[in-house]
This record gives C-alpha cells, structure tokens and sequence, in this order.
C-alpha cells in the first residue's frame, strides 16, 4: 500500500548554467510528496504519518526551509533538488524493513513540478 505525506518551503535557488531570468537568485514555495510503500502492519499502518513527519522535517526542511537550495545542491534545479530528497530518505533505519521510499514529487510552481522513482 503507498501512503503519502505532504509537505510545503519556502527556499531561494539560482540555477548558475542557465541562460534566462532563472540564472538569478529568486524564490519558490516548493510543494513536496514524500510517498512510501509497504504492507499494513497489526496495527492498521503502513507507517505513522506522525514518523514520517518527524523524518521528512529532520533530514530534508531543516535543511532547505528558508534556505538558499545552492549552498547545499550546487546546481538547486528541481530535478537536482528531488534526487537530494530522495537520497537523504532512501535507506533510513527509521523505516522498518519492509516500508520501502516509493516516490518524491516536487513541485516548484503551483503547475510545474518532478517526479523521481530513484532511477
């Protein structure tokens, strides 16, 4: 079963190999799905939407809430941005063995957003 969490930041990023207004520092209230698969465990969860709650705030909006995206992803595109999510989360003990990182949607507009599956 996929469960999914939601979450929104406030960030600034400038893309430095772009040519167009983009190139400059600028930014965005970023849409974020974090999306876990797994079974249902005895306690009717996949996992507590509480956890991860707690893990998404720990291991990726402290780090870009109210950040400049570059100082941590050096070219902060979107694409760029979800990878760095997703390798942040994938393998984290906090999931128990069989809940599995499923899918990272971030949007960078309210109509333009990336999807990354880790591949």
């Amino acid at each position: 079963m996929l469960v999914t969490k939601e979450f929104t930041f406030d960030s600034a990023h400038f893309l430095p190999n772009y040519h167009g207004k983009c190139e400059n520092m600028h930014g965005h209230t970023y849409r974020l799905q974090v999306t876990v698969d797994g079974p249902v465990n005895s306690e009717g969860l996949v996992i507590d939407f509480a956890l991860l709650k707690k893990i998404v705030t720990e291991k990726v909006l402290s780090k870009l809430d109210h950040h400049i995206i570059n100082d941590t992803i050096k070219i902060a595109s979107a694409e760029n941005t979800a990878i760095w999510i997703w390798n942040r989360l994938v393998d984290l003990p906090e999931f128990s063995k069989k809940v599995h990182l499923h899918e990272i949607k971030l949007w960078e507009t309210p109509n333009s957003f990336v999807t990354y599956h880790g591949k």
